[in-house]
């Protein structure tokens, strides 16, 4: 009879495959224990069962920078057929139509594009403790928020990456449910305007030092890696990366640039066709189209860029796949890169062009 096969680590990868330390994202280091703080209290023990982990489920909010906010409003309400859940004098909230919590755009007025801050909504506030632990222990700055500092959101906390973007974590945001019921609903609801983007996906920001932002992602705040752009085959040093909390290829990427900046937000489509009708939509209203209709190589997604009045480059985005943490992670290489960013048309003056232009 046979001895049973040793268990093999999951970090190795499968035989003959690159091992690669970003494998096992959940796995760090013994850290010193930080200076006691005063504990989130968890207000909703009975909220549901985790499904993905804890900590970190989603993106939940992008504020961006708009030189007018008018044009703003109706690029985003009338092209995007986003809804307003609210205004002040110099911002506007939005939510697509399949979003429940009460804004996951907003939209301030400033002298110059660009992103504001972003953030991500976590499970408990148990999870946001610890989550706020992990931080301080890996060197960060953090600044909590009371309930109502940010516009219909809870308390959180918020500090700075690497790369000096700003994020907040937080768990409670306004509930005001969708456009669709929640018994028996229909696929999608009457009377959608322009695009009629159902929610908002994933944002990509630039930094001068990508590698030490994604580390920061993935060690303080457990972040997966689904893609990383790579020097070589055999090396692990990401060039630029795909992260993820939910299912999604990618919730937050960092490729090469200019501290601080933002290379797009993008919004997803349930399908193929609901693309090339945004497509329509855009040459209807006169939008500046950057690239598309394409696809990616990295995330297979299919996709338009195009800009905002502002001059921040928007996304709709399709297709791709479903992320797991314990898959394994892509890799391509700097000489593929232009046809991991454009696999229809890659040519490298696309690529120069379109990753050189951020807000």
């Amino acid at each position: 009879m046979r001895s049973p096969a040793p268990m093999r680590d999951p970090a190795a990868g499968r035989p003959g495959q690159t091992p690669c330390k970003y494998r096992s994202a959940g796995k760090i280091a013994a850290l010193k224990k930080p200076p006691e703080q005063k504990r989130f209290r968890d207000k909703d023990r009975t909220r549901r069962v985790h499904t993905m982990g804890e900590g970190i489920m989603r993106l939940g909010y992008v504020v961006t920078r708009v030189t007018d906010l008018e044009a703003a409003r109706k690029h985003y309400i009338e092209v995007m057929g986003m809804e307003a859940t609210d205004r002040t004098d110099s911002a506007i909230y939005l939510k697509g139509w399949d979003e429940y919590d009460h804004h996951s755009i907003v939209l301030k007025k400033a002298d110059r594009p660009g992103l504001e801050k972003m953030g991500f909504k976590v499970h408990t506030y148990d999870d946001l403790a610890e989550l706020e632990k992990r931080l301080i222990q890996y060197g960060a700055s953090v600044t909590r928020f009371s309930k109502g500092e940010n516009h219909k959101v809870g308390e959180g906390v918020r500090f700075r990456l690497p790369s000096g973007h700003v994020m907040e974590l937080y768990v409670e945001m306004e509930y005001v449910g969708k456009a669709l019921p929640q018994l028996n609903p229909p696929p999608w609801p009457e009377g959608l305007i322009g695009v009629g983007a159902p929610r908002i996906d994933h944002l990509l920001i630039t930094a001068e030092r990508p590698h030490e932002t994604v580390d920061f992602l993935m060690k303080a705040l457990n972040f997966y890696m689904s893609e990383m752009v790579v020097e070589k085959p055999d090396s692990d040093v990401p060039i630029a990366a795909w992260l993820f909390r939910s299912n999604t290829p990618h919730d937050i990427a960092i490729i090469p640039g200019k501290d601080e900046g933002l290379h797009h937000f993008a919004f997803w489509l349930d399908e193929f066709n609901d693309l090339r009708k945004a497509g329509d939509v855009f040459s209807k209203h006169d939008v500046p189209i950057d690239v598309g209709i394409e696809r990616h190589g990295i995330t297979r997604g299919q996709t338009i860029y195009y800009f905002d009045p502002s001059g921040n480059r928007n996304e709709v985005f399709t297709g791709g796949y479903i992320a797991y943490p314990d898959m394994p992670v892509v890799k391509w290489t700097v000489d593929q890169l232009a046809r991991g960013i454009f696999y229809f048309n890659h040519r490298q003056e696309w690529m120069e062009g379109f990753t050189g232009v951020t807000t």
